[in-house]
């Protein structure tokens, strides 16, 4: 009698996960064009002579602001990146690292200080002695690159 082979699993998790494109919102997430993107702009048209209303999704790319559009029938399935937006509380800046505390009290010092206007506001209310919080959106999204032989 032949032994099974079980030689590996994952949890089953995925980056994305399909919704009916009638179903999505305004400032909601959706991938297009392979991007993660928060919607900015929706319309929907009437149903035409091939019997499906469509739906025109203008939204931003979360990581680099470019614009994307795309159009899709109301009753087809678009993906959606697992996003998850969480509050921290700022505790500090060290050499360009925050450091930041969780509801539950543990703290974190990975997250990089951001660039640009953000950053010194962050800076200018630590310096000011304000207790205040931060949100972070966490994307589960991996991109994958093919290799070319």
């Amino acid at each position: 009698m032949a032994d099974d082979d079980f030689s590996t699993a994952d949890a089953g998790a995925s980056a994305t996960f399909p919704i009916q494109c009638s179903a999505l919102r305004k400032n909601g997430f959706v991938m297009l064009k392979g991007r993660p993107c928060k919607i900015v702009e929706m319309s929907t048209s009437k149903t035409g002579k091939h019997g499906h209303a469509k739906v025109h999704l203008t939204g931003i790319d979360i990581f680099t602001a470019k614009k994307y559009e795309d159009i899709c029938p109301s009753t087809h399935n678009m993906d959606v990146p697992n996003v998850i937006r969480k509050d921290y509380q700022v505790l500090d800046i060290v050499d360009g690292f925050l450091t930041l505390m969780e509801d539950n009290g543990e703290t974190r010092e990975d997250l990089r200080l951001p660039d640009g206007d953000m950053g010194k506001e962050i800076v200018k209310k630590l310096e000011s002695g304000d207790q205040f919080l931060v949100k972070f959106l966490v994307l589960f999204f991996f991109f994958h690159k093919a290799v070319a032989n």
